[in-house]
């Protein structure tokens, strides 16, 4: 028998597994230590009053083996919102299979039916396999953007000025 994959969204009894996969995918990324993320933040910021982030869980054979995690972003050249992929895992167990490209299949199809203007996300410089897979997807790199962030002491200092 086939195997089946199903893409569904999380609920909050998914907050563990999607913890395991943020931990997961930041042991991949060589970031572990930055995660500092509990399963209560999850229930609150995915599924509470008014969630701001959102979840998709890949099921094969009914068990979970990959998520994306996505919010909305607002392009104000194109007057039109678009989806941030913020992550994006497939157990390495399981990789090849369709999973991952499924996960951004469904996320681009929410866009096209949403009428949303960009998809976009981030990849690290060094992580060639996953820099293939969305090359391969259609994904092109802007290499002209450099990303700039503000956090812990600096954010409180310009928090507070």
């Amino acid at each position: 028998m086939k195997p089946v994959l199903n893409i569904r969204s999380a609920v909050a009894s998914d907050a563990a597994l999607i913890l395991k996969f943020v931990q997961d995918l930041a042991e991949y990324e060589r970031l572990l230590h930055e995660v500092q993320a509990t399963e209560t933040d999850i229930v609150r910021d995915l599924f509470g009053a008014d969630p701001k982030v959102f979840c998709e869980i890949a099921e094969w054979d009914a068990q979970p083996v990959g998520f994306a995690l996505w919010f909305y972003t607002y392009s104000t050249f194109q007057g039109r919102h678009g989806i941030w992929l913020e992550d994006l895992y497939v157990d390495p167990a399981i990789r090849g299979k369709g999973i991952g490209k499924a996960l951004l299949v469904s996320l681009a199809q929410r866009c096209v039916r949403e009428r949303l203007g960009r998809f976009e996300w981030w990849v690290l410089d060094w992580n060639e396999p996953s820099i293939k897979f969305y090359e391969s997807q259609g994904g092109v790199m802007q290499d002209e953007w450099t990303k700039v962030r503000i956090d812990g002491e600096a954010l409180e200092a310009l928090g507070t000025s």
